[in-house]
């Protein structure tokens, strides 16, 4: 497959709209850190809507779910779907708190919360540990994406591939900030909708897979069209189904659908106008999310099987790339004809563009603010911090592409992170509304965690990936409830500080309630928004469950399921609208 110079010219102009963007925004974003990091706090909810699902919108998205589709189906998504459970709890519930705290990183909040030298010891160790090491991983395995779709489409090496996509990325976010991330995010996000829809239309007008209806009654498809699992199948009922939906969404972190909100999520939340722009902004992230993207990777990977139904179809026809049913995705677009396939080119670039430069001024705001400027040059100046971030960019790079090298599959990355991430959630939903929650609890839950992923990955146990996960969640709850009923909790000063601050609501405040009472010490009750915020929680859920498949029945041609699902789409945001314009703030 050769580009030709209009795929080159499409390219390139792309690479220069982005490094005027982050150089016409340098001066603002390098004035101080609330600017470099937080884009002055000022920003409204759609652009910053339009961020968040950009940065989700990574170039290993796609491989990821043509990977899911080709060995699973279309219902082996919920393993990624039932994370819209922890989404909707982020808008309705967390996006409220977040905006109020008014920290400059989700990691002061450890500070805020916690007290004691174990508070912060908890904000510095994950500055490195999140900042570093999870970051890393997490933009290696969107480098994974590059040298995969750099080796069939341009038959680059994987250094080369890895070379090639960062070095734009990095100038830019360590010029703009995340201002210029946001900015530059707008325009990425849209080049990648259209480039993802057209590419996908005219894979399915191909001759060889004759059109939407021949697609959907190929032999090699049909059985992979199911929106749920085989119930008669309790193995993949409870892998792809019930295990996600009663478990992973409430008790894993993963970066961008941490429960309780956090990380670059927490960063667009802490930079919104105010505590609804904040709503507002994480309401569109999860709809589009969910709602909107997915039916165009899903239709390229069925299609994928009409053309290279097995792994070795895929390897036979390229074989200098690495193997993996995930290449499926860029198999098929080697297909493209030319000004499209450069389109569709730059919207994979957009889209690993957009990922990378997040997380990477996210993971410089935890080096610079929660770690250098915290623990080692309190006395840092503003411009001294915005330089630490810049070149912490440049460094976090280096290091993800060096680990990209060494992983193979998009899915297997992903069930590591997960793995990794087991356990640990559920402190991050109760740590708000749990007064006896501390700083050991979070600690001990980070450290069981990891040890747990690691015993997992290197020892010898007969498990798959669903039993490791919940062997890794029931372990590191258990281990973190204990030590949090065994340790002294976070002294008064700091609850009540942070009681007054947020006004968390819930019953799980009643006991400080009571010990400050007594004290003669009261609090004032704060105000109670529990039933509307679940109300909003659940039609929220519907709503965007109910316009994913409403969209795929549309696809399907069965008319009356997608009118259903959405009189059911309209009746939720009618009803939703009317609950939020009541609520209190």
């Amino acid at each position: 497959m050769q580009l030709t110079t209009l795929d080159w010219l499409l390219i390139g102009l792309f690479f220069i709209v982005f490094l005027i963007i982050g150089w016409r925004v340098a001066k603002r974003s390098g004035s101080n850190t609330k600017e470099f990091f937080l884009s002055g706090q000022d920003m409204p909810w759609w652009l910053l809507g339009i961020s968040m699902v950009a940065t989700t919108f990574s170039a290993d998205t796609p491989n990821l779910v043509t990977d899911i589709v080709r060995q699973s189906g279309v219902s082996g998504n919920w393993v990624w779907w039932a994370f819209l459970l922890t989404g909707m709890l982020t808008v309705f519930v967390y996006a409220w708190l977040w905006r109020r705290s008014e920290v400059l990183t989700d990691l002061a909040f450890y500070e805020m919360r916690y007290s004691g030298k174990a508070a912060a010891f908890l904000r510095g160790f994950r500055a490195i540990y999140l900042g570093v090491f999870f970051n890393v991983m997490i933009m290696a395995a969107v480098c994974l994406a590059a040298i995969k779709i750099g080796g069939i489409l341009f038959d680059l090496k994987p250094w080369e591939a890895v070379v090639y996509a960062s070095v734009i990325t990095v100038l830019y976010s360590s010029l703009g900030g995340l201002r210029g991330v946001i900015f530059t995010d707008f325009l990425q996000f849209i080049v990648a909708m259209v480039g993802s829809i057209w590419a996908a239309y005219y894979i399915i007008q191909m001759p060889q897979i004759g059109g939407l209806d021949a697609l959907l009654s190929h032999a090699e498809v049909v059985d992979k069209l199911n929106f749920l699992p085989d119930f008669n199948d309790r193995d993949t009922l409870w892998t792809l189904l019930l295990i996600p939906l009663a478990v992973q969404w409430w008790s894993v972190w993963y970066p961008g659908a941490e429960p309780g909100g956090g990380g670059y999520v927490a960063q667009r939340m802490l930079s919104a106008k105010n505590e609804r722009h904040a709503v507002g902004a994480t309401l569109l992230f999860n709809i589009t999310h969910y709602a909107l993207r997915p039916w165009p990777w899903i239709l390229i990977a069925l299609a994928s099987l009409i053309l290279y139904p097995e792994l070795s179809d895929i390897k036979a026809a390229f074989p200098n790339a690495t193997e993996g049913h995930d290449l499926g995705y860029s198999a098929m677009l080697t297909h493209l004809p030319p000004g499209l396939l450069g389109l569709v080119v730059s919207s994979l670039i957009a889209a690993f563009m957009s990922t990378i430069s997040t997380h990477l001024n996210w993971g410089s705001s935890y080096i610079a603010l929660d770690f250098y400027k915290r623990f080692m040059r309190p006395e840092a100046s503003e411009k001294q911090l915005v330089w630490v971030g810049r070149w912490s960019t440049a460094v976090l790079m280096l290091f993800a592409g060096i680990l990209a090298l060494q992983f193979e599959s998009a899915l297997d990355t992903f069930n590591i992170l997960l793995q990794i991430g087991a356990g640990t959630g559920l402190i991050f939903i109760l740590r708000w509304f749990w007064w006896r929650i501390n700083a050991y609890s979070e600690i001990t839950g980070m450290v069981v965690s990891f040890v747990v992923a690691l015993v997992f990955e290197f020892a010898a146990f007969d498990l798959d990936a669903t039993e490791k996960l919940l062997w890794g969640v029931g372990i590191t709850t258990l281990s973190w409830v204990l030590v949090t009923l065994i340790t002294r909790p976070t002294d008064d000063d700091t609850l009540r500080a942070f009681y007054h601050k947020i006004t968390p609501y819930g019953s799980g405040w009643n006991g400080f309630k009571k010990k400050m009472k007594e004290t003669g010490r009261p609090l004032e009750d704060s105000n109670e928004r529990f039933t509307s915020d679940l109300l909003l929680f659940l039609l929220g859920v519907v709503l965007v469950y109910a316009a994913l498949f409403g969209t795929g029945y549309m696809l399907y041609g069965e008319t009356l399921g997608a009118v259903v699902l959405w009189g059911i789409v309209l009746l939720s945001a009618w009803s939703m609208n009317g609950i939020f314009r009541k609520r209190k703030s």
